[in-house]
């Protein structure tokens, strides 16, 4: 295996773990929020690795982050894991369309990809419950895409100004 793709595979491994923790933080930490709402400190790192590495290696850290935090935390293939899921495949996936198909700036990305990541939340609970009625509280987890997105756009941006320097 040649140094360049040693260090890629050791960056990768870097960025799961960290995306991991955040991951279990954001879990653990209490906030007063609304159900199901959360900062998404954890997608900073999806978007940090589509703009370093790209689509197949954010796909990567995602499920990384997903499987490895749910095993650690005893949720795996339970409700909590499957709403995890949810979230995560529908923003990974339209976080590729963008990148595939636009060039948005990252805090415009970051918001898209919030919004999507509630959308398949919600799905996935309405699917659990098997009623539709619970898809009007996506419009509340919609009004904190925003502000979060926003958040995690800024937070990636400034991650990327100091570590493409070094990865480079």
């Amino acid at each position: 295996m040649g140094h360049k793709k040693t260090k890629k595979m050791v960056y990768m491994a870097l960025l799961s773990a960290i995306a991991i923790v955040l991951h279990m933080t954001e879990t653990a930490l209490q906030l007063p929020l609304p159900p199901g709402m959360k900062l998404g400190l954890a997608n900073i790192i999806s978007i940090v690795v589509v703009e370093l590495y790209g689509v197949k290696e954010m796909f990567i850290v995602n499920f990384f982050r997903v499987v490895v935090s749910s095993l650690m935390t005893g949720i795996f293939m339970s409700y909590p894991f499957f709403i995890s899921c949810g979230g995560v495949i529908m923003s990974s996936l339209v976080l590729a369309f963008i990148k595939k198909l636009t060039s948005l700036p990252i805090v415009s990305t970051s918001i898209i990809a919030a919004v999507f990541h509630n959308i398949g939340q919600v799905l996935v609970v309405a699917y659990i419950m098997s009623s539709q009625a619970i898809m009007s509280y996506v419009f509340i987890l919609l009004a904190s895409s925003i502000p979060t997105g926003i958040f995690v756009g800024m937070v990636a941006i400034e991650i990327l100004k100091r570590v493409k320097k070094q990865i480079a």
